[in-house]
């Protein structure tokens, strides 16, 4: 009996429309957990219990985008920098979330060099959105919503 076995372009399209879906559940991840389609620009910080407090930063708001970065309120102690940390674009019309970056001030072009293949590019970007879906299932255990998130006022100037 001959024995079936899937395409390369068909394994690529199920990996294809795995990613898009992992795109969509973080968009309604972020939805129902911090009703992030409502935030104005500014820095938010949810505070639940015992646990790390995570900060969101409203970067930029547009007609159909926006952009934010959720980290938690801990430094590395190498860079100084949030540890860990996700910048995000929501896509509102699209209802689809994807993480830009997982690292402060690294883009993917830094991270895998401006010749990386379509594989390695498409690796990295299911490992990053991976790890944000895993993150706010996380948050949302240890009790962090839209009901925990304060807007922070903005710091004064001297």
């Amino acid at each position: 009996m001959l024995a079936l076995r899937p395409s390369r372009l068909d394994i690529a399209k199920g990996r294809f429309a795995f990613l898009m879906g992992l795109y969509a559940e973080n968009y309604w991840q972020l939805i129902r957990l911090f009703g992030a389609d409502k935030l104005e620009c500014g820095r938010y910080v949810s505070r639940s219990g015992d646990d790390l407090n995570v900060a969101i930063d409203v970067i930029e708001r547009h007609p159909y985008t926006l952009e934010l970065k959720l980290s938690y309120e801990f430094r590395d102690e190498a860079t100084g920098e949030p540890d860990p940390s996700a910048y995000v674009r929501l896509y509102r019309d699209a209802r689809v979330a994807e993480v830009t970056t997982c690292y402060v001030d690294a883009r993917l072009e830094d991270l895998l060099g401006r010749d990386a293949d379509a594989k390695t590019v498409f690796d990295h970007r299911l490992r990053m959105n991976s790890f944000l879906n895993k993150w706010l299932a996380y948050l949302g255990e240890r009790g962090h919503s839209r009901f925990t998130l304060r807007l922070e006022p903005e710091p004064a100037v001297s």
